[in-house]
């Protein structure tokens, strides 16, 4: 009888939409980086990242991924995290959580929260309540594979030459300089320039999804 082999692990990554008093943004901001600083130290984690969705507005968008379902639920149901949650209950509220799995994750559009009108046959009744909306699907393949080159080809060119200055780098076994390249570039594509680049070609990456 053929025993059908597990499924490999994906990556999961968790899209978050809160609404932050706008009057309390430095600690929120503070607050935001203790949950990343928290989070780096479970088993799994490959990154976060946040944006404000403009100056003065209260919608905060967070994104944090892990290796797999049970490294993120390890992280999700800790004391850690419980307590992190409620230290900003005062100024912070989760209004939708979605999760992708794969490098898609990093594409999606910001979440957008949505009003509708209260169930009333009044046409002028006041609009009221998040309507969640499901988040548009993922670019396809190619337009994802060209938006991590378009990032990673500056940052690995920069990197190349900038290692070029450390005496004796060139004369390194092959495997050393390879090692050195992607404990340094990683967190930076992971962090700042991924993140970056799809936020610029978000309309381009979105077009006819």
């Amino acid at each position: 009888m053929d025993v059908m082999a597990e499924p490999a692990a994906r990556p999961v990554t968790v899209a978050i939409e809160r609404r932050v008093d706008p009057s309390r943004t430095a600690e929120a901001t503070s607050w935001m980086q203790a949950g990343t600083d928290l989070a780096s130290g479970f088993p799994g984690f490959l990154g976060s990242g946040w944006v404000r969705a403009g100056e003065g507005s209260d919608l905060w968008y967070m994104l944090y991924r892990f290796g797999d379902i049970p490294t993120l639920e390890d992280w999700e149901q800790s004391p850690q995290r419980e307590w992190w949650l409620d230290s900003g209950r005062a100024f912070a509220r989760e209004v939708r959580s979605e999760r992708r799995t794969g490098i898609e994750g990093w594409f999606d559009a910001p979440l957008a929260s949505h009003v509708e009108p209260r169930h009333s046959g009044d046409a002028s009744a006041p609009r009221t309540g998040p309507v969640h909306q499901p988040i548009p699907l993922a670019p396809p393949r190619w337009k994802q594979a060209v938006t991590i080159w378009l990032g990673f080809f500056p940052t690995n060119l920069l990197a190349s030459w900038l290692l070029g200055f450390v005496p004796g780098f060139g004369e390194w076994p092959l495997i050393a300089r390879v090692l050195l390249a992607t404990v340094l570039l990683t967190p930076v594509m992971t962090y700042a320039v991924l993140p970056w680049v799809t936020r610029m070609l978000r309309p381009w990456l979105q077009r006819g999804t």
